[in-house]
C-alpha cells in the first residue's frame, strides 16, 4: 500500500453527526448539525462542538452558554442533514422536519424527543481558533430513550441505529467488530467431552 501526500486538512473521519439544539435568551430555538463533537473529560464529564461564527446556532450558544448535543439515527438522517443546510434564520427546523420539542431538565435549549439521547450541556469556555470556535462544555444531564434499554437494564444504543458522517456523507454502522479489551482477553479452552 503507498499513499499519497495531501495538503493539511481535516480527515479524521467518521465521526459522530449529532443535532444540537440551542435558544436565545427571548426563547427562539433552533437545531443545527454538527460533526465535530467529541468527548473532552471522563470525570468531570465534558464534550466539545465546533461550531463557525457565521452560523445562527453560533451566537445563541455564546449568549446563553447552554445547548444539547442529541444523538441522530438512520431514521433521523433526512432532519439531520437539513439541519445542517438550512438556516434558522429563515426557517423553524421543528416545523420543517416534523420533530418535537422537549423541555431539558437543566438548560433552556430543548431537546430532540425522536434523538435517542439527549445530553445537556453548559458552556465552561468557547474560544475562537480560525474558522470555528470552540465550546468546551459540562454535561449536566443525559436523556435516554428508555424504548433503548434491554431486559439487563443496559442502554442498547445499537438498537436505535446510530449514523456518523464521513467527508460529506452519512453511513449508517456495521456489524459489531470486537469489545472494548477484545484483544487481549484471555480465550476460554472449550471442555472436551471424555
Amino acid at each position: 500500500m503507498s499513499k499519497i501526500e495531501w495538503k493539511p486538512g481535516n480527515m479524521l473521519y467518521p465521526l459522530p453527526v449529532v443535532m444540537v439544539t440551542a435558544a436565545d435568551d427571548e426563547g427562539h430555538d433552533n437545531i443545527i448539525t454538527v460533526a465535530w463533537a467529541g468527548t473532552v473529560c471522563t470525570n468531570p464529564p465534558m464534550v466539545s462542538i465546533s461550531i463557525r461564527p457565521e452560523r445562527h446556532t453560533w451566537k445563541m450558544i455564546r449568549d446563553t452558554g447552554e445547548f444539547v448535543i442529541n444523538l441522530t439515527t438512520e431514521k433521523l438522517a433526512y432532519a439531520t442533514d437539513y439541519c445542517g443546510v438550512k438556516s434558522g434564520r429563515d426557517v423553524d427546523k421543528f416545523l420543517e422536519t416534523g420533530l418535537t420539542r422537549e423541555a431539558a431538565a437543566h438548560v433552556g435549549a430543548p431537546m430532540i424527543k425522536e434523538s435517542p439521547v439527549s445530553i445537556e450541556c453548559r458552556v465552561r469556555e468557547g474560544k475562537d481558533y480560525g474558522s470555528h470556535w470552540v465550546f468546551t462544555a459540562d454535561v449536566l444531564a443525559v436523556h435516554v430513550d428508555k424504548d433503548y434499554m434491554d431486559e439487563k437494564g443496559k442502554f442498547d444504543l445499537a438498537a436505535a441505529r446510530p449514523i456518523v458522517y464521513s467527508h460529506g456523507e452519512y453511513y449508517g454502522l456495521g456489524k459489531q467488530l470486537g469489545t472494548f479489551g477484545y484483544s487481549i482477553k484471555k480465550r476460554r479452552k472449550k471442555k472436551q467431552k471424555k
